[in-house]
């Protein structure tokens, strides 16, 4: 297993489980699902779900290895009337905040998730009230130990990222939902016919900003709905015609900007176990860009998509990097001092670049790679 880091230097896996298809199942039917995935070094688990009795069984298994795990627990998902509900009431979000506390058996959360924030007034009922105070004050108490927010859309995201006040976001990314704009209604995400629109031209410039606006401020995103739903492994369902795989998409998600992990939802351990194979998976196995480059929707033509399928280079860049901070570097008027440290720290760099053209013809997006390295040697001063 590869770990990832987070802002405040907290080691997670790439590959993550999200435990939401665990409500529901005795205690007996999720145990050994979670002891695989302990066993087989997931640590990082999203525990978003309020109902009682999924909250206590994971405290249960958790009991005696808190510390193996490290949990995203939510600030605003809430239990009413026999179901799941979304809250903004202060008094709620303490109770059943509290609540997941007492039935996890522990008494601190590695990432306090402020819940399901994707509209203007989203982000008013957090950021203009006391909630946003009180994941403020549990982070100072120690209680949280990074703030993060859960989101779908891109422009609310990326305004709250930039308060300052958030450490991780949780956002949806997979191919698919990456070329559709950012007002499409979450519950529409997972039809097909969303997709069948002669508007959707290449990938949306401002999911794209978000990831880049994360890389530079330091936030981790964490990924849900990496599979889409499970839409983009079946040629009937995916909206490119072709089934990806399991490793292609998550490969897709860990390479766009500040993403630390991939949280699958698995209801089984089988589940796991295919989600776990992209640890194991040749690059060959993993690269998307053969499906994406070939795709009218996805046309990326001229844009570096960090794939690497340009490599092997003679002068051994890793061109994705280089790329990848050149993008992040130019996205405001000055160089972030972070982005040009990470920079020159690489082994090689723009500079290292011979001109031999090899990259070029090997990608797939037809981006002028050379051109890219003289930027970088000019942007960076090497």
């Amino acid at each position: 297993m590869v770990y990832r880091t987070l802002k405040n230097n907290t080691k997670v896996s790439e590959v993550g489980l999200g435990c939401e298809h665990l409500q529901g199942k005795s205690f007996e039917t999720i145990k050994p699902i979670i002891d695989y995935a302990l066993d087989h070094k997931v640590n990082i688990f999203d525990v978003f779900m309020s109902e009682p009795e999924v909250r206590t069984n994971i405290g249960k298994i958790l009991k005696g290895r808190r510390d193996k795990a490290i949990i995203q627990g939510h600030i605003g998902s809430a239990w009413k009337d026999g179901q799941y509900s979304r809250s903004r009431d202060i008094e709620e979000c303490k109770f059943f905040f509290e609540d997941l506390l007492n039935r996890l058996q522990t008494d601190y959360i590695d990432i306090g998730m402020i819940h399901y924030v994707d509209t203007e007034e989203d982000y008013n009922s957090v950021f203009d009230t006391e909630i946003i105070k009180y994941a403020l004050e549990l982070k100072e108490r120690g209680i949280i130990r990074a703030v993060g927010l859960s989101s779908h859309n891109p422009i609310v995201a990326k305004k709250a990222v930039k308060t300052g006040f958030i450490d991780v976001l949780m956002f949806s990314i997979n191919p698919a939902y990456d070329i559709l704009p950012e007002d499409t209604d979450i519950m529409k995400m997972f039809e097909k016919e969303t997709f069948e629109n002669d508007d959707l031209h290449g990938m949306n410039r401002s999911r794209e900003e978000l990831y880049k606006a994360c890389e530079a401020l330091g936030v981790s995103i964490t990924v849900m709905k990496g599979l889409a739903g499970g839409t983009l492994l079946k040629e009937e369902t995916s909206p490119f015609g072709v089934a990806l795989t399991p490793s292609q998409c998550i490969n897709y998600s860990l390479n766009r900007p500040a993403v630390v992990s991939v949280l699958v939802g698995c209801a089984s351990c089988d589940e796991i176990e295919k989600a776990l194979e992209f640890e194991r998976a040749s690059d060959e196995e993993k690269d998307y860009s053969v499906i994406l480059s070939k795709t009218a929707k996805f046309s990326m033509k001229g844009r570096c998509m960090y794939c690497n399928h340009c490599l092997p280079c003679p002068s051994k860049i890793n061109i994705a990097e280089v790329n990848k901070f050149l993008d992040l570097a130019t996205i405001s008027d000055r160089v972030p001092e972070t982005i040009e440290e990470h920079y020159i720290s690489m082994d090689t760099h723009g500079s290292d670049c011979i001109a031999c053209g090899n990259c070029e013809s090997n990608c797939p997006f037809e981006v002028e790679i050379i051109e890219k390295m003289k930027k970088a040697k000019e942007v960076f001063g090497i």
